[in-house]
């Protein structure tokens, strides 16, 4: 687990020592035990290590023999060890067999890895450099080029530390406020990308290609009885709980006490040969609580267990956030699993996650309150376009009221729901419920739900792993019918039943409580001053971004209880705070709310406290 920089310049121009050093150090968080980079021939890989196996021998970049093949990763290839037979092998660390393989078996090598990775490929015998990212999108990569140099980066802030200039792009501000984050390709920064999920990119004097290495379309849907589907699923992910486990480091799981987490550490507590560490946030307000079902899953398996409760306002922290994951996200639930990623970094470095089976099971409202009262006769064009209409934060016309004249000129009638329509059509010859999840599987995990532990994690220097998202978890989610997963009102039907071989029918069917806040009442209240500031301000109106009658009329309703406006609200503190943290100066540091210019208090009572 580390994070991994570099570049390609089509001129042979060298990057030199300074500008990988500056990259590497503006993310040491992701990796602070190791720094190592090569250079040659206008070709860059570098990286910065968080030590997760073969602590002493697996230092990056690793060399071929003959020094022609250099590799970087950022990730865990997780079936390392059964790919490193006859491989010759000198270290026991997933970086050579990465090496290794592709020596033997050329650039569809990748196909053969368990694992979440994003890779980094100088082959000085043809002047290539390859980049790679994993089947789902867990490592980011991100890229930038002019023409000239490509460069690329495991966060946007250390392209920003190799020269990139910080500006906004359009069509991702308007993807923004479609669907509560940016999904990739996509960036909020102009002339910046972010290589897609599955994909591999190969730049040389040749060209540059970028091609699709996996392709979640091609997996049949099979009829099976549902007695077979769950025993599959169990032992599908027993043997994704196993492989994960291996680390020379101590590792644990987070546990909030839903069916996803506690599986993990079901299956967990009969691998380990000691009690599981869990570690859980909780909050000091009941309605929005869930550690004492953390609690109960604790006892049920005898972890060694932690839990941090909390008041729920976490809002001092969303500077931090916004930092760590360069883009802003209306989603506030990073801000407690940052505060659970601190938590477990106290005691280990590895963690074990429910990552995913919401988006590979239907479990979330939205599928259940859509499915249910969705018109399934109705032609699939319009199925499509009505399911976008329920997951997007605002709907083109409530977009339009918010646009000043010039934003609007900017857009030049861009709608970025087209886009969500265009990923949907790929997914056709999956049922409804299968094709919803499909898109989710494709933008919501690697735009949203997977930076979350990602870069929450990484910010404490913490790897998460998600057994849900090994790809035979995948390929097998994917096989079954939707109508399985969501049955008669019931969310995550199919995985349910399957649990019930490892877990409680308590944990198994009690209400689903989601990891989040009530910062809607607060905005109202406590934070009132600290939204008028912000959005009202003179600083943010003149931008010239947002209608200034329209901001303070959403604000009014909702202060006043005529219309909630939580989510649009959230969405637009977030990116005020990301223009004042990147765009208006670029920070290399946390700021403060006094660096941005924010003198509203935010802080009410956010000490924690230890719960046995």
């Amino acid at each position: 687990m580390c994070g991994i920089i570099g570049g390609y310049d089509r001129n042979q121009r060298p990057f030199g020592t300074a500008l990988a050093e500056q990259a590497c150090k503006r993310m040491a968080h992701r990796g602070p035990d190791d720094r190592g980079f090569y250079e040659t021939g206008g070709m860059l890989v570098g990286n910065q290590r968080l030590s997760i196996l073969d602590l002493a021998g697996g230092h990056q970049p690793m060399f071929s023999d003959d020094q022609q093949v250099v590799v970087v990763q950022n990730g865990e290839i997780y079936n390392f060890r059964e790919l490193a037979k006859g491989l010759g092998c000198r270290t026991s660390c997933d970086t050579e067999v990465i090496l290794r393989l592709y020596q033997r078996d050329g650039e569809d090598f990748v196909k053969q890895l368990n694992g979440m990775f994003a890779i980094a490929i100088i082959d000085r015998r043809k002047q290539s450099l390859l980049l790679y990212r994993d089947r789902v999108g867990q490592k980011p990569l991100y890229l930038h080029d002019d023409g000239r140099r490509l460069l690329f980066a495991s966060e946007v802030k250390s392209l920003f530390a190799m020269g990139v200039k910080a500006e906004m792009n359009w069509e991702g501000f308007d993807a923004y406020l479609t669907y509560n984050f940016v999904p990739p390709p996509m960036t909020l920064y102009k002339n910046i990308t972010h290589l897609m999920p599955g994909h591999m990119l190969k730049i040389s004097s040749q060209g540059t290609e970028v091609r699709r290495w996996w392709n979640l379309a091609e997996k049949p849907v099979e009829c099976r009885s549902e007695a077979s589907w769950c025993d599959e699923i169990i032992e599908t992910l027993r043997a994704a709980v196993k492989i994960r486990l291996r680390a020379d480091v101590p590792l644990g799981a987070f546990l909030s006490g839903g069916i996803d987490s506690s599986s993990v550490v079901s299956l967990m507590s009969q691998e380990l040969p000691h009690p599981v560490q869990t570690f859980c946030i909780g909050f000091d307000d009941p309605r929005f609580d869930e550690s004492r079902y953390a609690q109960e899953v604790a006892d049920q398996f005898g972890t060694r267990h932690t839990c941090e409760v909390l008041n729920p306002n976490l809002t001092e922290t969303w500077p931090l956030t916004i930092y760590h994951n360069d883009q802003p996200h209306g989603d506030v639930s990073f801000m407690p699993t940052h505060r659970v990623s601190h938590l477990a970094r106290q005691s280990v470095k590895v963690v074990l996650t429910g990552d995913g089976g919401d988006e590979l099971f239907a479990g979330y409202d939205v599928h259940r309150n859509f499915f249910a009262n969705q018109d399934l006769t109705l032609p699939r064009e319009q199925i499509e376009a009505d399911y976008i209409r329920a997951i997007s934060l605002l709907q083109p016309a409530e977009k339009q009221a918010l646009y000043s004249e010039e934003s609007r000129i900017q857009l030049g009638g861009f709608d970025a729901s087209s886009f969500a329509m265009s990923q949907l059509k790929e997914f056709r010859h999956l049922d409804p419920i299968s094709q919803a999840l499909a898109l989710d599987t494709k933008l919501l995990l690697p735009g949203n739900n997977l930076v979350k532990p990602d870069k929450m994690a990484m910010a404490v220097s913490l790897e998460p792993r998600a057994p849900y998202l090994d790809y035979r978890m995948i390929d097998l989610a994917f096989r079954i019918p939707g109508s399985l997963k969501l049955r008669d009102g019931v969310t995550k039907a199919i995985l349910k039943k399957a649990c019930e071989q490892v877990l409680p029918a308590s944990i198994i069917y009690r209400k689903k409580q989601m990891f989040t806040v009530p910062i809607g009442e607060w905005f109202k209240r406590e934070l009132s001053p600290f939204v008028n500031e912000v959005l009202l301000s003179e600083r943010s109106l003149e931008r010239g971004i947002f209608s200034p009658e329209r901001v303070g009329q959403m604000i009014q309703e909702h202060q006043s209880n005529r219309v909630n406006h939580t989510r649009a609200i959230r969405a637009l503190l977030a990116f005020e705070l990301w223009q004042r943290t990147f765009i208006d100066q670029t920070f290399d540091h946390t700021p403060s709310y006094a660096e941005l210019g924010i003198k509203s208090s935010v802080n009410f009572g956010m000490v924690g406290r230890n719960a046995a």
